[in-house]
């Protein structure tokens, strides 16, 4: 199986502890975000465990423990969002020339085929004009091309729950005058350009369809081939292969006020209060009567016909 870690929540930068000790425990329990008595124990051998797929802003306090998830046998790889907003945008991360050396510092020790760098999403306002993400993506690539092969984009998504006057609705022309420059920019640098679950067709802009989950990374990080399916869970247009994931909604303290992984400050400080490291789950505790389903999982490698 491919274990996502964790498209709802940080957990390289929150809650490395806790993933490391249920990496040693053998296993993890999850509950069913749409149904919350519903509760799965997910078998974290690395006999099932094909590859790890890590989603961060920040991978800092993880990198201690990589060293230790290599000794165990499992392989991985990180998509690791980095975008040029203060804390006007992402409230609660650190200072981004520190983070920025932070993706240098994980791609020097783990190969940058290993660390897929996201410049997602992208947020157009007032202050974060068209020229500003010209300038931008333009020093990021020229500071990061040598400790990555690809730069994955999305545009920014508005959405019910989004109650902020810092996101707008970004026009056609908007997004095909910046793809037209990202495109040509990152092939500029020898990146790969990648857009995840965008409705428009960019690939006239050098851009093609992101599979962030993706079947040919992972068979390179894994160094086999991989009989994986897509995953039909996902929102419309995501080219993602099949995955478990195992963070939780609401326990994300990046503060992004762009995110739709959170209902509010008030309930993700809550559930984060809850959090303890040596638990099963990321969140809380398992109540008296609640039934635990074991999910069956399976290594999707392809094994190798012996010639006798």
């Amino acid at each position: 199986m491919i274990l996502s870690a964790s498209r709802r929540t940080d957990i390289p930068c929150y809650y490395s502890e806790w993933f490391i000790n249920r990496l040693k425990a053998g296993y993890v329990l999850t509950r069913n975000p749409m149904n919350h008595v519903q509760l799965s124990k997910i078998p974290l051998s690395p006999d099932v465990v094909d590859c790890i797929v890590f989603w961060t802003k920040d991978a800092a306090n993880i990198i201690p423990h990589l060293g230790t998830i290599d000794n165990m046998g499992y392989k991985y790889y990180f998509q690791f969002a980095l975008t040029p907003y203060n804390r006007t945008i992402e409230k609660n991360l650190r200072n981004k020339a520190d983070i920025e050396k932070t993706f240098i510092e994980l791609s020097k020790a783990i190969g940058k085929e290993r660390v897929l760098w996201r410049y997602d999403p992208i947020v157009i306002n007032d202050t974060l004009t068209i020229n500003y993400h010209k300038a931008q993506f333009k020093r990021l690539c020229e500071k990061l091309s040598s400790y990555t092969e690809s730069v994955t984009i999305s545009f920014v998504d508005t959405y019910t729950k989004l109650k902020t006057s810092l996101i707008r609705e970004i026009t056609a022309f908007e997004i095909s005058e910046l793809s037209a420059f990202i495109g040509k920019t990152a092939k500029n640098y020898g990146l790969n350009a990648k857009a995840c679950c965008e409705k428009a067709d960019l690939t006239t802009y050098g851009i093609e369809k992101a599979s962030c989950i993706d079947k040919a990374v992972a068979e390179k990080v894994c160094g086999c081939p991989l009989t994986l399916s897509s995953d039909k869970n996902q929102r419309e247009g995501c080219g993602c292969m099949e995955s478990i994931d195992i963070g939780a909604y609401n326990t994300c303290l990046n503060g992004c006020v762009y995110c739709y992984a959170n209902n509010s400050v008030a309930t993700i400080e809550r559930r984060n209060h809850s959090h303890n490291p040596n638990s099963e789950l990321l969140i809380g505790t398992v109540a008296n009567g609640e039934k635990i389903t074991e999910r069956k999982v399976k290594s999707y490698k392809e094994k190798q016909i012996e010639l006798f």
